[in-house]
């Protein structure tokens, strides 16, 4: 079995905003950034008990910037994998959360449907997004058979994530949280996903920002 934990990145001023991000490359504000180095602590202390063997980063920055940190920490390098970037929100990108329906009527009804084949104008669909995620994570656990290793990425792929190793469909309720550097992991074992824990912010207690908006 490899076992991966998937952390999220840390805060940046468009998560604080409530503005979707999706492939816009955002940096992390001062918040995100403490949240990445009290990150790199617990996992440093974390890798003196288990070990980890290798750290991929989704490329935009506010993923990698949050593993960098912890690559210092545990000297090991960031092996950047754009396949675990957050979903295209297309001309959804850059607007409040809250204004979506009013500025993008058609592209915000496709983006609520949770309908795999619709279309999201200048963006991916949901399906698209899920099958981008899935195969990039079975081919990383395929070369790390018996590691554990760390890949950091974003909201939305944490919700793929989770919907798949636990056998719920992409247009059903979640339960589960997508908080900022919270560490998430998850067993692969051939094309078998389980989670083994969720949502671990034992490392920055009340500063885990925002959970909505991917």
């Amino acid at each position: 079995m490899t076992e991966i934990w998937f952390i999220r990145h840390g805060e940046t001023d468009w998560n604080r905003q409530r503005r979707l991000q999706g492939w816009q490359d955002i940096p992390l504000n001062e918040f995100g950034i403490n949240q990445a180095s009290l990150l790199a602590a617990r996992l440093r202390e974390e890798a003196r008990h288990t070990p980890i063997d290798a750290i991929y980063s989704s490329d935009l920055q506010r993923a990698h910037a949050t593993a960098v940190p912890v690559s210092e920490q545990l000297g090991l390098r960031v092996r950047v994998e754009p396949g675990i970037r957050e979903r295209g929100f297309g001309v959804l990108e850059g607007l409040d959360h809250e204004r979506i329906d009013e500025l993008a009527p058609e592209a915000a009804a496709a983006w609520k449907s949770r309908d795999p084949l619709r279309p999201l104008d200048g963006g991916e669909t949901l399906g698209q997004f899920q099958s981008r995620v899935i195969s990039t994570v079975d081919d990383i656990a395929s070369r790390h058979d018996g590691e554990r290793i760390l890949l950091f990425t974003h909201g939305g792929v944490l919700d793929i994530i989770w919907r798949h190793a636990s056998g719920v469909p992409l247009n059903a309720p979640r339960d589960a949280a997508l908080l900022n550097v919270s560490i998430n992991r998850v067993g692969v074992e051939g094309r078998k996903w389980q989670v083994l824990d969720w949502g671990d912010v034992g490392h920055v207690a009340d500063e885990v920002g925002d959970d909505v908006v991917p």
